[in-house]
């Protein structure tokens, strides 16, 4: 950032940058699971999978809307 503090912008686009790039690394790995010699899972474990990750995805984007979320409790299968 050179001279002074980082703004607000500046931070939000250096976190933001990186937190996206972490959830894509982090949906890459999980699609390293759709190796079905490795693992075995059925088509409802994969619906529920990503119906998890796009309710996260929905919440997510209405902090950025100012729209009220609900914090969500942590991912199962069982």
């Amino acid at each position: 950032m050179g001279q002074g503090q980082e703004t607000k912008r500046e931070k939000f686009v250096r976190l933001a940058e990186a937190r996206t790039n972490k959830i894509i690394d982090m949906l890459q790995l999980l699609g390293n699971c759709s190796n079905s010699s490795a693992y075995d899972y059925t088509q409802q474990d994969v619906d529920k999978i990503f119906a998890a990750i796009e309710a996260e995805v929905r919440e997510a984007k209405k902090k950025f809307n100012k729209i009220e979320s609900k914090k969500s409790s942590r991912f199962t299968l069982d």
